[in-house]
């Protein structure tokens, strides 16, 4: 086209610069088609052109038609009408310009994903190239590839008129390939322009087969399956002769014929073992996923010399259990930096693949639970021989009976000079909403404390630190019976156990609350037959539903701290038998004849009950 002695060929998309008239320089419309903000020109109307020349021709709508560039009628005779992209627009916002910029029309930009046309990240996008049809297909995928940052696979790539399209699914991708616009050059030196359109998914994949194609295809997939190996080889189905000559193109990449698949193989070899879906240009795995609950038995499968791109496909099968997979001459294959990298990240997703690509691997560690089993019953105190365990028991005994007492003051004498207290609390409850808030100001979990400074002045030195800090925390009542005792470490001048059991507070704003706990000590001898504790590390945590349930059992004895009533000479004498037959001390034996009104017979069978179900505490056996 000729203009005042300038030419210009028919694909023209250079932007018009400052403009002179009059004298003067003006500045006509600057125009984007990328992923920019529009801008909007300096002064006049917006959309006007007041230039000599033409401007750029870069807004294009799905119903854009492509005209020759002179001004007698077309040449094929046809009366389409002619794009004008400087025609002025309302300034009340009914113009092209304005609709775009409120996302109601084709979507330029690459701001907010969806392009501000209320589609969410699962919409299709129709993505335009303008002039593509003179662009070799495989040259102008592989331009926009290598730029666009996000892996992508067109959809029906097609030309209409002077233009190429094909649709994308995921606005994530279609926004990274819009950017890429008039980033390529092409041969003679124009820029390649990419333009998107929110739109409905491409109407083939919405196409139903037909049940006389649903019959063809199931008798394809029979003659391909192998039922002494309960195999089935769907490897490159599309060119199978049998579905060619009833003019059938099963594409497993569109959703109609992997949902075909899928269900008939549900229907008809829901045993199948090994399925073979190579060569049929996959480029994502949503539909093949439903085979996690229609082929249950599933274990080996092959995805080889397909188009998936992301690794992140993979996690939409995380629930076959595959012993044997095949990924090689996918473009994922090609993002991970070497083999090992390669072969952990896939085994992540099937912790118990042995074969990866036709390659051994080492066999994983796996904990597989066949059938589902209760848990065993916790086993009882641990103390290494009798000595340690009457040890043990004295020192529990006289010890939570101080800190249960109200006075815990005198717990200094169970503390040696030096000795250390720490008090931990669970690191994913939070302080201000579990009812642990109490303790938390003075909790040392090292997985939340990272400040050096803080964790050494939590850490509680000295005896007369450590029991100021115990006078503070909440007043308790432990549940003796609860209570369960492991001996770590005993030497002739060290022993280290740890106990665990329940107990409740008795005041403040938790009254009753029920919480468990661990407590480590480390003691050395001390006296004749005592101890003196060097380390003491406290963990509280909130109780199960569980352990409130069995906490405090009304059927399980305690020891009473009223004055012992006076008794008289025959129940002395059955108080006395009833001790030397349980075993348990006069105290406990005492209790349990109380509780059972003095009946020898039925305490004797109420005593046998509760040893069975452990629940009477070691300390009822100290004599």
């Amino acid at each position: 086209m000729a203009d005042g002695g300038r030419f210009y060929s028919e694909h023209d998309n250079r932007v018009a610069g400052p403009q002179f008239r009059g004298g003067r320089m003006r500045r006509g419309p600057i125009y984007y088609d990328g992923p920019a903000r529009q801008q909007r020109p300096r002064g006049g109307q917006m959309g006007g052109f007041r230039g000599p020349g033409p401007g750029p021709r870069v807004r294009f709508e799905d119903n854009y038609v492509d005209v020759t560039m002179n001004s007698g009628s077309p040449q094929d005779g046809s009366s389409h009408p002619r794009f004008n992209p400087y025609r002025w627009l309302n300034r009340r916002g009914d113009g092209q310009f304005d609709r775009d910029r409120r996302g109601a029309g084709g979507y330029r930009g690459g701001g907010r994903e969806g392009g501000g046309g209320g589609k969410d990240k699962s919409s299709w996008y129709k993505m335009i190239i303008p002039y593509g049809r003179k662009y070799d297909k495989k040259w102008l995928l592989t331009a926009l590839q290598n730029l666009c940052s996000v892996p992508f696979t067109p959809v029906q790539y097609q030309i209409e008129g002077h233009k190429a399209q094909f649709y994308l699914e995921d606005a994530c991708t279609a926004n990274a390939l819009c950017r890429v616009s008039r980033q390529i050059t092409d041969t003679e030196g124009y820029k390649v322009i990419v333009l998107m359109n929110p739109c409905p998914p491409p109407a083939i994949l919405n196409t139903q087969l037909k049940p006389e194609d649903m019959e063809h295809l199931k008798q394809c997939m029979a003659k391909r399956f192998d039922g002494s190996q309960r195999a089935l080889d769907l490897n490159n189905i599309r060119t199978d002769p049998d579905l060619v000559s009833q003019n059938i193109r099963a594409i497993l990449s569109r959703k109609t014929f992997m949902d075909a698949v899928v269900k008939i193989i549900e229907e008809n070899i829901p045993e199948l073992v090994c399925l073979n879906l190579s060569n049929n240009k996959l480029y994502k795995l949503e539909d093949v996923a439903d085979l996690i609950s229609k082929a249950p038995h599933l274990k080996i499968l092959n995805l080889s010399h397909n188009e998936l791109k992301s690794e992140k496909e993979l996690d939409r099968l995380k629930g076959l259990k595959l012993v044997e997979l095949w990924l090689d001459r996918n473009p994922l294959c090609d993002q991970f930096k070497d083999q090992r990298t390669y072969i952990s990240a896939i085994r992540e997703r099937f912790p118990r693949l042995l074969k990866l690509d036709g390659h051994d691997l080492t066999p994983p560690i796996v904990f597989e639970v066949v059938a589902p089993t209760t848990t065993p019953p916790c086993k009882g105190s641990y103390f290494g021989s009798e000595e340690i365990k009457v040890l043990i028991l004295h020192f529990l005994q006289q010890y939570y009976s101080v800190y249960d007492s109200g006075n815990r003051q005198p717990l200094l004498d169970a503390y040696h000079d030096g000795a250390s207290f720490s008090l931990s609390l669970p690191s994913s409850q939070n302080p201000n909403r579990c009812s642990l808030r109490e303790y938390h100001k003075d909790s040392r979990n090292i997985k939340r404390l990272k400040d050096p400074s803080t964790r050494f002045r939590l850490l509680k030195h000295t005896r007369l630190n450590v029991v100021a800090l115990l006078n503070e925390l909440p007043k308790t009542q432990h549940d003796t019976a609860s209570f369960n005792v492991d001996v770590n470490t005993y030497t002739t001048t060290l022993l280290s156990f740890t106990v665990s059991g329940m107990f409740k507070e008795v005041d403040g704003k938790s009254q009753d609350a029920v919480r468990a706990f661990s407590r480590v000590f480390i003691a050395v001898p001390a006296g004749i037959s005592g101890l003196c504790v060097v380390n003491d590390e406290l963990f509280v945590r909130i109780a199960t539903t569980e352990e409130i349930q069995h906490a405090f059992a009304a059927s399980a004895p305690t020891p009473s701290s009223s004055p012992v009533p006076t008794l008289t000479a025959p129940q002395q004498e059955m108080l006395s038998a009833f001790s030397l037959k349980s075993g348990m001390n006069l105290e406990w034996s005492q209790k349990c004849l109380q509780d059972n009104e003095w009946d020898f017979n039925k305490a004797g069978q109420i005593f046998t009950q509760l040893k069975i179900e452990g629940k009477i505490p070691d300390v009822a056996f100290i004599k």
